[in-house]
């Protein structure tokens, strides 16, 4: 009788931990999951947003928006030519 209880006890024991383990072990596969997914969202939205600022921000891009949309209202200008405006408080 006590044999058969002292291999019982630790089956059952042995049942009930791969169980809980198995249990969170699952519950960490989807955090995993979605954080990745998350991660990949976040990746194609920075691809997009580095793609905008390197085409917009390229010296030679924003002079032909600038022929392209506004013509003669800008003047390319030297840097020398640059000055510095004071404002008077009122």
């Amino acid at each position: 009788m006590f044999k058969k209880f002292f291999i019982f006890i630790p089956i059952i024991l042995l049942i009930i931990s791969t169980a809980l383990t198995k249990n969170s072990t699952k519950k960490l596969d989807k955090k995993i999951f979605e954080i990745q997914e998350d991660i990949r969202a976040l990746e194609n939205i920075y691809e997009l947003v580095l793609l905008d600022y390197n085409y917009l921000t390229s010296p030679s891009k924003l002079m032909e928006y600038s022929k392209k949309y506004f013509e003669e209202e800008l003047k390319k200008k030297e840097i020398i030519d640059l000055k510095t405006l004071k404002l008077k408080d009122e």
